[in-house]
């Protein structure tokens, strides 16, 4: 694999998205390589607030 194709070190080539509650940019983890798809919430805060209902 090239450098150029991957990550290599360089963390602009790994995969980010948003969070559904703040809005944030979440960049791909290690410990959600399994689940990065059923990731939606960059922190514990976040997915609390999600399910409250808001008043």
């Amino acid at each position: 694999m090239s450098r150029r194709e991957g990550h290599a070190g360089n963390k602009a080539f790994l995969p980010s998205k948003l969070c559904e509650q703040c809005g944030r940019p979440m960049t791909w983890r290690k410990a959600w390589a399994r689940n990065w798809d059923a990731v939606k919430y960059c922190s514990d805060r976040c997915r609390g607030q999600a399910r409250r209902p808001s008043a």
